[in-house]
């Protein structure tokens, strides 16, 4: 399994570096395989603001945009659908690197001197994502270092887990075997709670409960179709190995990988009557 350190940390963050500490998880049985930089190799790349955007003269399929980058603003041809002012997005700046070593220089595209481009998740080597530019919080700070909003000194622990450890297959699991290790106090977050907000019920049958004694749902309704994931849920998601698929079912694979509980979202306009509890044979 794959964890981020600075998830891991908001559990237990014992008086170790993550060397040491890797070298304690592999000699206490967790054998951590490899020990890497969480994010790519970008270099000069910054949380751009999109102040405003115009058509381009010369072609239909760009836009000129005006980025405002903190003390100043630059001008960038930018040929993604999703760009929109008030946007926040990455910026490479002139000289930056993207992660598969492309170099940014000062071009003029049909006739438009473009000072800089702003970024897809996949051009800067964060996913294969390149239908758009990496959608930012809106309270991200323009001119920011990028790998600085994303936790540029994090690592990822690579850990061989063995059959009969699977009480480790989860941040919570990892934690407490490092809370026992060093003796670091363990300190689990306590999430708000959530009202209700519905009476609508679905039924739910037991026909395994050896197998699975308590299974438990709820119904949520009017949920955004425009909705994004946030940047830091789609970052430990790829730090641990997990594709993001879409705002309710990277919500479903972040609760699994730090709980360690299974989880499952449901169409609620497709499920027909109740929800029966078997084995799958």
């Amino acid at each position: 399994m794959k964890l981020s350190d600075q998830w891991l940390r908001e559990w237990v963050d014992p008086r170790l570096d993550a060397k040491a500490l890797s070298e304690r998880l592999t000699l206490a049985g967790l054998e951590v395989a490899n020990l890497q930089p969480a994010l790519p190799p970008f270099t000069d790349v910054v949380v751009g603001a999109v102040a405003t955007v115009t058509p381009h003269p010369q072609s239909s399929r760009l836009t000129v945009c005006e980025v405002d980058i903190g003390k100043r603003k630059v001008r960038v041809v930018c040929g993604a659908p999703n760009v929109a002012p008030g946007l926040r997005a990455p910026l490479a700046l002139i000289g930056a690197t993207l992660a598969n070593g492309k170099a940014i220089e000062r071009v003029a595209i049909q006739g438009v001197e473009s000072e800089g481009m702003l970024c897809s998740a996949a051009e800067l080597g964060l996913s294969d994502d390149a239908s758009g530019l990496l959608v930012l919080d809106a309270k991200a700070r323009p001119g920011i270092p990028l790998a600085k909003y994303l936790g540029e000194n994090d690592v990822v622990y690579e850990i061989d887990l063995t059959p009969n450890r699977g009480d480790c297959l989860s941040v919570v699991g990892i934690a407490r075997e490092v809370a026992v290790l060093t003796g670091a106090k363990l300190k689990a977050p306590r999430p708000a709670r959530v009202r209700v907000g519905t009476r609508d019920r679905r039924s739910v049958r037991l026909r395994a409960a050896a197998d699975c004694p308590r299974y438990t749902g709820r119904v949520i309704r009017n949920i955004r179709n425009d909705a994004h994931t946030p940047v830091w849920m789609l970052e430990r998601l790829r730090r641990a190995g997990v594709r993001a698929i879409h705002p309710v079912v990277d919500i479903m694979n972040y609760v699994m990988l730090e709980r360690g509980q299974p989880m499952h979202a449901f169409d609620l306009d497709k499920l027909e009557g109740g929800i029966g509890v078997r084995p799958a044979v």
